[in-house]
């Protein structure tokens, strides 16, 4: 029986011309061949199955073959050539420092060094994995390797260059290898399919590509799986079989039920593939690569990143034109995002069904509603109404928030006094509104609640104008039932009553009661600006309960910090402290003898 060599060992390439997908690396090792400028080190590094190992051996054996040809090739005739394919040759040593990294292992390298080769120029010595070598090792390799016997080249072979000694990376040539691009690896398989007798589809061809992630020798072993599974027959069902690797057209279905924005359909899609094995995690990555592809599919300048087979193309294309840009960027970050959530999710089907369900809504974005449901805008302009069912916009009555022409209004005895009102409404509320319950009741509303009387003489032409033509409509329309004071104070405390939380407010009101005015309007006196701007705030929904029980639309209500000789309620640990202290000075000593204070 003939012994089985994998494809990875029979077509390993024996020639610069045969490497692939390192062209320019190639040609820079030939043309130091042909120029005789051969350093004494060298690095090579890269990913695993790109040839580094291969490209070592074969230099080694073309700077040491006798007759090389013109193009800077080994002539595989000589005595040298015959020995290096047979195994055989003296001039070629191999380490693995993997498992031999010790200063020992360095000590009997160094011996093999000091002897020449007996056929042929130079001795090589490829040292595979050089970065597993100890730091003792490396050390005790720095010499040897800086100044080496004129016959002696050193190859280090590593995939983590960057372990590597920065001392050693400077006595080396350092050559990077690259990852070996889609179609050369679909382009050898092809090549090793026809040696080997195998019928390929170019699709299969593409799919085992991918898998082996730029990795030749990855692809070839994937390869003589899939053989050794089809009997040398290679579809692209059985490549997706074997490697467990989700159908295009899956991605394509979901696509369109993205774009159909059909939730349910995608959900019933995701769970036909999840009873057929797939992983969860997988599912979101392919499908993240399948946006990502038709990202590229839209312009010709980015067709050149298309990983996919060529006969699937055009369907990309058609697919990439039902699709925007916004949505595939949104839909790409969506996906990524889910795959970073994936592992650390205790619920992972539910996460992938809400990221469905998120890129199903892309085509059909939920329209948010204004978070603004009730404005106060100062008098003379025009106001929104309170009611937060409603965003009517009416004008203020003429006359509110002022006296009527030739009453006078009453004067405050001392103080600032700031006007506070809000729109006028139709109908009286059916119930009262209670701070506690309203959504924006903490919204700082400012001077947007109203004006100072310095400022309304500033506007009034403006705000004039706007009253007169406003009147006759508005005042059609408000109910102003008589009141006295007493029902006032009434209504104010039942309000004060309803008040829980804020119990700031609820002390103002209750120590600051209001006083009518001419044209319903009342004044409270308040002490200081914390309660002015406490009442400010809360008066769109003081106003409101005050007009209902009382049955009158054009209840208004004016603000005054108390000065001069007025009554001061002291509110505040240090205000209380300092009006007993006044009643009693012995206060002070018991304060300092027991160290006592204020909260």
């Amino acid at each position: 029986m003939e012994n089985y060599i994998v494809s990875a060992r029979k077509y390993r390439p024996a020639t610069f011309r045969s490497v692939v997908g390192q062209k320019a690396l190639t040609t820079t090792l030939k043309n130091a061949i042909q120029g005789n400028k051969l350093a004494h080190a060298y690095l090579f590094c890269g990913p695993r199955g790109v040839g580094k190992t291969t490209c070592a051996r074969i230099f080694a054996k073309t700077i040491n073959c006798l007759n090389p040809k013109a193009d800077g090739e080994a002539c595989d005739e000589c005595e040298s050539c015959r020995a290096f394919n047979e195994q055989r040759s003296y001039n070629i040593h191999e380490l693995d420092a993997a498992s031999n990294n010790s200063v020992d292992d360095i000590r009997s390298l160094i011996e093999q060094v000091r002897v020449p080769p007996p056929i042929g120029k130079y001795k090589v010595f490829i040292i595979d994995e050089v970065h597993m070598l100890s730091t003792a090792a490396f050390n005790a390799f720095l010499k040897t390797l800086e100044e080496p016997p004129h016959h002696a080249i050193f190859i280090l072979a590593t995939t983590e260059k960057h372990k590597v000694l920065p001392t050693i990376l400077s006595r080396c040539q350092i050559y990077d290898f690259s990852r070996i691009a889609l179609a050369d690896i679909v382009e050898h398989l092809a090549y090793v399919a026809g040696q080997e007798g195998v019928v390929a589809e170019p699709e299969a061809l593409n799919v085992i590509a991918q898998k082996a992630d730029g990795g030749m020798r990855d692809a070839l072993s994937i390869f003589d799986q899939i053989v050794s599974f089809t009997n040398g027959q290679v579809t692209y069902q059985a490549v997706i079989d074997n490697l467990n690797v989700l159908d295009y057209e899956y991605y394509f279905r979901l696509t369109d039920n993205i774009l159909e924005g059909n939730v349910r359909a995608a959900l019933l899609l995701l769970n036909e593939i999840l009873s057929k094995g797939f992983d969860g995690q997988n599912i979101i990555t392919g499908l993240a690569t399948h946006f990502r592809d038709l990202l590229v599919c839209r312009d010709e300048s980015t067709l050149v990143l298309f990983e996919v087979g060529a006969s699937i193309k055009e369907r990309y294309k058609t697919m990439a034109k039902r699709c925007s840009d916004a949505l595939l960027f949104k839909a790409i970050e969506l996906a990524n995002n889910c795959d970073l959530n994936y592992r650390a999710s205790r619920n992972k089907r539910l996460l992938l069904e809400l990221t469905l369900i998120q890129l199903c809504q892309l085509t059909h974005p939920v329209v948010e509603e204004s978070k603004k449901k009730a404005v106060i805008e100062p008098i003379g302009e025009t106001a929104v109404s309170s009611a937060p069912a409603t965003g009517k916009v009416e004008s203020a009555p003429a006359g509110y928030g002022q006296p009527k022409q030739g009453q006078p209004a009453a004067q405050p005895a001392a103080g600032r006094e700031e006007v506070v009102t809000t729109h006028v409404p139709n109908s009286m509320p059916s119930a009262p509104v209670s701070p506690a319950d309203n959504p924006v009741r903490n919204r700082p509303m400012g001077r947007s609640m109203g004006l100072s009387l310095k400022e309304l003489s500033e506007n009034k032409p403006k705000n004039e104008e706007v009253a007169r033509s406003a009147a006759p409509e508005a005042a059609a329309k408000v109910v102003a039932t008589a009141f006295d004071e007493p029902k006032l104070v009434a209504a104010w405390d039942r309000y004060a009553a309803t008040i829980d939380k804020k119990v700031y407010l609820k002390n103002t009101m209750i120590n600051c009661k209001p006083k009518l005015q001419a044209d319903f309007c009342f004044e409270v006196a308040v002490h200081n600006p914390g309660q002015r701007e406490e009442l400010i705030n809360n008066s769109i929904y003081i106003l409101p309960f005050l007009r209902k029980e009382l049955n009158n639309g054009r209840v208004q209500m004016r603000l005054r910090i108390i000065e001069g000789n007025e009554k001061h309620l002291a509110y505040t640990s240090a205000e209380k402290y300092q009006h007993l202290l006044e009643i009693n000075p012995l206060l002070a000593k018991l304060k300092d003898e027991f160290d006592l204070r204020l909260e």
